[in-house]
């Protein structure tokens, strides 16, 4: 691999390089099931919010086609980077969560719950929640309740997250259905994905990606980026030591404040003049999220004013986050940060629309308002 290290990469074009690679300076054809391949997973904290990220990436998607996914099982929801809840394909969750099996541990260890099992056998702990969600799905309160009668005196919540941190256990259907509610309750995934239950789960012996995998799948849909970003967006340390063993299989950049950047060799970098759509992104979407430095997509001095929306709503113009929306009531509203023009305006309004007859085409025309 030739050593680029001289060729810098101005912030539009890694702005472009994201959106190239996130699907959203053209809506794709692409199956669902490999988008979210593509993407290494869709955060999905908000249940619906994964629907909203493919309609906005793909061009004709149907939310029946993700749920329908969910309910066969091709897909499902659990913790995994940053220890945060992620839509994966069935296969990738069996690659991904053995990965980041040391991410959620470390998490665990440093919570309020962490420190209230520390005198708990944890090895007995897991054995027994496994086998009360093996039973039948259980809520996290459920599962409490439960694991109070063995362990009386230890904090009963406590005890069920160091379940849903340490164990691979998915959340289950009807909750992240489309359109459908429901108590998060949680399974064993080694036995929801069909596998045999056991004191080792399939899901949990160590066949996942390798951390020089991980990362590949990362620069490949986030990339070219650096170090501390691969590490942002996975919880995953030490990856310095993993670059150095790829370094001559990766494109090396910079950026304008000569900071390293990495990248696979067939990483897509369009034109930095490429027109760019308005696009509305979900909650928690990962385009925001998975870089240390997030310039490239968030100008500094919005940050604060974006951080103000609890679950980070927001649409871009020209590539770049310019608001956040929420819909209240019927109507759709729409609170850019800078000014933008009347052209921009009107796009936005058309897009927030779409969205709209998107998510209740069989209600009567919702509002979007401009804030």
């Amino acid at each position: 691999m030739v050593d680029r290290a001289d060729s810098v990469l101005s912030l539009r074009a890694l702005n472009r390089a994201l959106l190239a690679r996130q699907m959203l300076l053209e809506r794709r054809r692409t199956p669902v099931i490999e988008a979210l391949e593509h993407l290494v997973g869709m955060q999905a904290q908000e249940p619906q919010a994964p629907y909203i990220g493919l309609w906005t990436r793909l061009e004709g998607f149907s939310p029946h086609q993700l749920s329908d996914l969910i309910a066969s099982r091709d897909a499902v929801r659990g913790g995994l980077m940053r220890a945060t809840i992620h839509l994966v394909s069935a296969r990738d969750w069996a690659r991904l969560r053995p990965s980041m099996s040391a991410v959620l541990a470390r998490s665990f260890g440093g919570t309020q719950f962490g420190k209230a099992v520390a005198g708990v056998d944890l090895e007995e702990l897991l054995r027994q929640g496994r086998e009360l969600l093996a039973e039948k799905p259980r809520s996290r309160a459920e599962l409490a309740g439960l694991l109070a009668e063995r362990w009386p005196d230890v904090d009963p919540t406590s005890l069920a997250y160091a379940v849903s941190y340490l164990e691979p256990i998915v959340q289950v259907p009807p909750r992240g259905l489309w359109r459908q509610g429901g108590q998060a309750r949680w399974a064993p995934a080694g036995l929801w994905l069909g596998h045999e239950l056991d004191d080792r789960s399939p899901v949990d012996a160590d066949e996942g990606l390798s951390a020089d995998e991980v990362v590949l799948r990362y620069l490949a849909a986030f990339g070219p980026a650096a170090v501390r970003d691969i590490q942002a967006w996975s919880g995953l340390t030490r990856l310095a030591e993993v670059v150095e063993r790829r370094r001559d299989q990766l494109r090396v950049f910079r950026d304008e404040r000569g900071r390293e950047l990495l990248d696979v060799p067939d990483g897509l970098l369009p034109d930095p003049e490429t027109p760019a759509p308005v696009r509305i992104m979900p909650p928690f979407d990962n385009v925001i999220l998975s870089h240390a430095e997030r310039d490239r997509i968030v100008a500094p001095e919005h940050r604060a004013v974006i951080s103000r929306d609890r679950l980070l709503r927001t649409f871009l113009v020209d590539g770049f986050v310019a608001g956040t929306w929420e819909i209240r009531g019927a109507t759709l509203h729409m609170r850019p940060v800078r000014p933008l023009t009347d052209e921009d305006l009107e796009a936005v309004v058309a897009e927030a629309e779409a969205l709209l007859a998107f998510l209740s085409p069989e209600d009567p025309p919702a509002k979007v308002r401009i804030d």
